[in-house]
């Protein structure tokens, strides 16, 4: 499972990852692809930002099952507590 988290961006991007995941609220994406597709969506997320921030979250081998991933200045921050990644926000 792949969510993928956007803030302040064009509208051009969101309909472009809408071709790949769903859209079940504005800047919130959800679906299930490859590590390959999901590597590419971030990359090209984070070429077209045009200075807005994005949250990847995906499953990853790690004690809590996913890892997380930031480009550019969201509203949260993340927090490594002995281990665990835990979310502040303002």
């Amino acid at each position: 499972m792949t969510v993928l988290f956007l803030e302040r961006v064009p509208v051009s991007l969101r309909g472009e990852l809408t071709r790949w995941l769903l859209e079940p609220k504005a800047g919130v994406f959800v679906g299930k692809v490859s590590a390959m597709v999901r590597e590419k969506l971030w990359e090209r997320a984070c070429a077209n930002l045009s200075g807005g921030a994005a949250m990847l979250i995906y499953q990853a081998d790690t004690e809590q099952g996913f890892a997380i991933r930031f480009w550019g200045k969201t509203s949260r921050t993340l927090v490594d507590f002995d281990g665990l990644s835990l979310l502040t926000a303002p």
